[in-house]
């Protein structure tokens, strides 16, 4: 099996949000909720759980958010 690109999730206090999704994307990230499981040796992460780790990730990636923000900051 090719190693995901999440590893454990990190227990954090929540912001609520209300978030309609796609069928097929739902099912998909239950998916992706038990094969990081199985990979990680942890409990099933929940779909929220999993979308908050992943717009993380995305926006830590992202080059021009990261050169936007620092110019922001200045």
């Amino acid at each position: 099996m090719s190693k995901l690109k999440l590893g454990p999730i990190e227990d954090d206090t929540p912001v609520k949000i209300t978030l309609e999704l796609p069928a097929a994307a739902h099912r998909d990230l239950v998916e992706y909720g038990k094969l990081l499981a199985a990979e990680t040796g942890s409990r099933v992460a929940e779909p929220g759980k999993l979308i908050a780790v992943m717009v993380a990730r995305f926006m830590d990636s992202d080059r021009g958010f990261t050169r936007g923000r620092k110019t922001r900051k200045v």
